[in-house]
């Protein structure tokens, strides 16, 4: 798990103007104190419907995310936009998503719905299953529409489940189990976590914060208490981060 961006995306960038959409987001993160209690900080749960997994190829259809303050879920501040992509939406997609072409036909483009996105994140750290893939999609449209990516730390719950299992298993001879499953739903219903409608990026945003949430209390035996906490949890010798 990181907790500061991936700079990957700044390089080639030196010299290029930023938005000045962008250039308020990183003034959110120039200091990060990590010391604080985990409490004080916001978090957004983000989740993204795409065409498929490549990012140089594929596309946005849907963003949806979820306050987090607190260490409280406020299902009244969430974003849930469908995005019209550029190219036709592959048929294989919509069996997954269940977006059909209708529903995005009238759909804003990604240029109009990222300004509102990389508002209401504002100064939180993001949350996500496997969130990487999901900002590596919302970045390189940053890069290119913007100049620059967004400077939210983000925190992958997939890797944070994965730290949870090691330390269940420490104990084991079998805590190599390669039958684990890191599904999303499939964790909820393991810790018996509310289970939401999957592939639909509102509701994933949701069940992701709740397995955030989860791991936070269970992590250390409920010893997390300040965000440096959080980040040394998933620093596990056996999981690269």
């Amino acid at each position: 798990m990181s907790i500061f961006p991936n700079l990957q995306f700044l390089q080639g960038l030196l010299g290029r103007k930023r938005d000045p959409l962008m250039e308020r987001n990183r003034l959110y993160f120039r200091s990060l104190d990590q010391g604080l209690p985990v409490a004080r900080y916001d978090f957004v749960s983000v989740d993204t419907e795409l065409t498929g997994l490549d990012p140089r190829r594929d596309e946005i259809v849907s963003i949806g995310a979820v306050r987090i303050r607190n260490l409280r879920i406020c299902l009244t501040e969430c974003f849930h936009a469908y995005v019209k992509p550029e190219k036709p939406l592959p048929k294989d997609s919509t069996l997954i998503h269940r977006i059909t072409p209708e529903q995005i036909e009238k759909a804003p483009p990604l240029a109009e719905v990222l300004p509102s996105f990389v508002d209401f994140c504002g100064g939180s750290l993001l949350v996500g299953h496997y969130i990487g893939l999901d900002m590596g999609f919302i970045n390189r449209a940053c890069v290119r529409l913007f100049g620059s990516p967004m400077a939210n730390p983000c925190i992958d719950t997939l890797r944070l489940a994965q730290v949870y299992k090691e330390e269940q298993w420490e104990n084991y001879y079998d805590q190599f189990n390669l039958q684990i499953s890191y599904n999303l739903t499939d964790l909820a219903r393991e810790y018996n976590i509310p289970v939401f409608q999957s592939h639909d990026a509102l509701q994933d945003a949701i069940q992701a914060a709740y397995l955030f949430l989860f791991l936070i209390k269970k992590l250390r035996n409920g010893d997390i208490t300040t965000l440096k906490d959080l980040y040394m949890a998933g620093r596990s010798w056996r999981w690269l981060f």
